[in-house]
Formats: C-alpha cells, sequence, structure tokens
C-alpha cells in the first residue's frame, strides 16, 4: 500500500458541469436524467447489494472498508457524516470502533431502508441518524463534521465537484474526508484480467444472484468513467481541501483519497 501526496491538478473536472450531457456508464445522458437512472440501478439492486459485493469483489471490499475505517481513526467525540453509505457498512465499522454519533446518508431510500433493518438488528440505531441525503446538496451546518466518508459512492454521482465542495462546507477546521472508490489499475498484469472479470464475469453474476445483469453492466463501465488517482487529488484540492494524498490498493483496483479542512 503506497502512499501518494500529489501536487498537480487537473482540468478535467471543470468540463463535467459546463456540458449538456454526462456519462451513465458508457452512455451520455442529458444531466438531468443521471440521477433518477441511478436510483433505479440500486433500487433494483438493493436487496442483493451486500450478497452481491461479496461475490463481486471474492470478500476483498470487506478488507478494502477495515483498512478504510482504520484510517477515518473512530473516536468517541467525533462526528461522522458517511455519504452514499447504503447499506451500513462504513456507519457500522465506526460504530463498533468506538467513533462517536454517526449520519447514515445515501440519496436512495430503498438502500438506506436495507441499512436501517441491518442497524436495528445489529443494536447500533441508538447512535445513529438515518437520513435520505443528496450528496450535491447536503441539509447540514457549515462546519458541523468531523470526518465526512464516502464509499463506492462518488462515481455515481452527476456533479462531482459539488459533492467535493459540500464536503469541505461541513467539515470542522481540522476535520478529514475519506474516499474510497474504485481507480485505475497500475499494475499492467493486472489489468486484462481486471477488465474480463468487469465485463464478462460481473453481468453474469448480476443475473444470476440478483437478476439484473444490466445494473452491474452500468456499475462496472460506471468504474472505467471515474477519473483516475491524480485527477481525483486535483479536483479535492480545487474543491478547497489541503493536504490531499491516496493510497491505491490492491493494485490500483481502488484507492483511498484523503484530504482535510484546515
Amino acid at each position: 500500500m503506497t502512499e501518494h501526496h500529489s501536487s498537480h491538478t487537473s482540468s478535467s473536472s471543470s468540463a463535467d458541469f459546463e456540458a449538456d450531457t454526462i456519462d451513465f456508464g458508457y452512455r451520455d445522458v442529458p444531466r438531468g436524467e443521471k440521477k433518477p437512472l441511478v436510483r433505479q440501478v440500486f433500487e433494483s439492486v438493493a436487496g442483493k447489494y451486500d450478497v452481491m459485493n461479496d461475490a463481486m469483489s471474492l470478500g476483498i471490499h470487506r478488507v478494502w472498508k477495515r483498512i478504510f475505517v482504520t484510517m477515518l481513526s473512530p473516536q468517541p467525540g467525533y462526528r461522522l457524516l458517511d455519504l452514499a453509505g447504503g447499506t451500513g457498512d462504513i456507519t457500522f465499522g465506526w460504530l463498533r470502533r468506538g467513533g462517536g454519533h454517526a449520519v447514515l446518508s445515501d440519496i436512495n431510500e430503498a438502500m438506506l431502508e436495507v441499512g436501517r433493518q441491518r442497524a436495528i438488528k445489529a443494536g447500533l440505531i441508538g447512535e445513529m441518524d438515518v437520513c435520505v441525503a443528496d450528496a450535491e446538496a447536503l441539509p447540514f451546518p457549515d462546519a458541523s463534521m468531523d470526518r465526512v466518508s464516502m464509499a463506492f459512492g462518488l462515481r455515481n454521482c452527476t456533479d462531482k465537484d459539488a459533492v467535493l465542495r459540500e464536503v469541505r462546507r461541513v467539515l470542522k477546521p481540522g476535520g478529514r474526508f475519506l474516499c474510497l472508490e474504485f481507480s485505475k489499475v497500475d499494475v499492467a498484469a493486472l489489468s486484462a484480467l481486471y477488465d474480463l472479470w468487469s465485463f464478462q464475469v460481473l453481468p453474469r453474476m448480476g443475473q444470476m444472484i440478483a437478476s439484473d445483469a444490466e445494473s452491474y453492466q452500468y456499475l462496472a463501465e460506471s468504474i472505467r468513467m471515474f477519473p483516475d488517482q491524480e485527477t481525483l487529488a486535483g479536483m479535492m484540492r480545487a474543491a478547497g481541501m489541503d493536504r490531499v494524498s491516496y493510497q491505491n490498493l490492491s493494485g490500483g483496483i481502488v484507492a483511498i483519497h484523503s484530504g482535510w479542512r484546515l
């Protein structure tokens, strides 16, 4: 696991909010249509999302998330906002590791309902709020959160720059944002195998487990359309974050980006 402190920015993000269309996987769609399309994907897969995560990543997503929660450094006095928190893995990890009050938020009610039921079963519901929220326009006050996390959610957002600006706004001075997301594989030998897995195996798995090949085809495509490590670091800096760095996991299949509000 190597850490990179990136020093240059990218201008690719500025074009992101000027265009009339936006990527939905490999398709271009009108900007206003992306959110409903993404919502449809996650409503379709919500019930099987956790099972599919295990199957898709051969269980490795659990290791990635453990590393991610450790980096959040949960402490009793810290308040966490878990963006695109879905079925609750990061929120639960934070609470179990002794973190303070958490807000599990997602734009998708179907995913949050799965998270709510899991929280009730785990006896954690009293230590957290569950909130339907659009990460591009958060309903939280300025400087109200010690930590903001986002695991596998940013690539599904229409205006990623707006999300990053909102993250910085709600962070307290001295607060930290961590983003766990699929990224650009930096091991050549892994690249062809990863493509085969993503585009041949995943949609078939989606069909078998969730009766939904199309949603998993979109998820594979959305990974390829997401900014690479350096580009995302530049976008975070452009949103006003400091001490931006990232660490690749599993040869760059995923990366954890870190930024602070100082």
